[in-house]
């Protein structure tokens, strides 16, 4: 669709911002290139300095440019692709029953980031909680049952932004008889979660992938770098074995402009009809 303004006749900041808004999106503007300064748009637009303030607060508002104290707004570069697609899962599941050297050569970072988790600050924090009413229910456990608490952090090696952040939860009670599946130190795992559970006879049928979204804090949007009016999706993963037990619970918080969520879902034939002609 070409880029169109906004309907009805508005406000002059809001008819300023649309123009420049249609000109980043027909690449008039380009990524990187600097938005004209408060003076050029009073000049241009023959309009008040309040005005043109407005308009550039309003482009920051959208995500469509960068501004920061003392520096002029540019046009926001869009920042690298996260995608996580359903059709990881069986990927996953068949890596780990690799050998270790090829399981170590891959997980969720060169799946999701293309890139190595060398290439990343990497670090994953363990400790035991007791499940809550919401959880307890999730794994069908009492509350105050023990889970085990993972928390994995992956940040940029060079501007220390967040590329990942998710928790798991698994009940201690299943993962008890390998002790290594309690000791942070052994992370990151060659295989990840799917031979973690394997080394404790658990095999994983199915996945469930729930998205929801919500507004960062400010703490958030300055740990991952968004700019204004960017929501977060959280991403859980629920994994059930053949027994439809809930194994492990996966919280992962991504930003939604730079996340593609992939959903495949293989569709079975039909049957043919019995004594149907070809």
């Amino acid at each position: 669709m070409e880029p169109q303004p906004t309907a009805v006749q508005a406000p002059i900041h809001l008819r300023i911002a649309d123009d420049l808004r249609m000109q980043i999106e027909r690449g008039d503007l380009a990524p990187g290139a600097s938005l004209p300064t408060l003076s050029d748009i009073c000049e241009r637009y023959a309009c008040s300095m309040n005005s043109a303030r407005s308009a550039v607060s309003l482009l920051k508002a959208q995500g469509l440019i960068t501004a920061g104290r003392g520096k002029a707004p540019v046009v926001r570069i869009a920042p690298g692709k996260v995608v996580r697609s359903s059709e990881r899962h069986q990927v996953e599941k068949d890596l780990a029953r690799r050998p270790e050297g090829e399981r170590s050569a891959i997980g969720e970072a060169e799946t999701n980031f293309s890139m190595s988790i060398a290439a990343q600050v990497f670090t994953s924090t363990y400790d035991t909680i007791e499940a809550d009413a919401q959880l307890a229910e999730v794994f069908g456990i009492s509350v105050e049952d023990a889970l085990l608490r993972r928390r994995y952090v992956s940040k940029n090696s060079g501007t220390s932004h967040l590329l990942s952040f998710s928790t798991s939860y698994m009940p201690v009670s299943l993962i008890s008889a390998n002790p290594d599946l309690l000791d942070e130190t052994k992370e990151p795992w060659p295989g990840g979660t799917m031979h973690q559970l394997s080394t404790v006879g658990v095999e994983i049928m199915s996945i469930v992938d729930q998205v929801t979204g919500r507004m960062p804090t400010t703490v958030e949007a300055q740990q991952w770098a968004l700019p204004d009016g960017v929501p977060l999706l959280i991403c859980r993963r629920i994994s059930r074995d053949a027994n439809n037990r809930t194994v492990e619970v996966s919280d992962a918080e991504y930003p939604a402009d730079r996340t593609e969520l992939r959903f495949v879902t293989p569709l079975k034939p039909w049957r043919k009809k019995t004594g149907a002609k070809s």
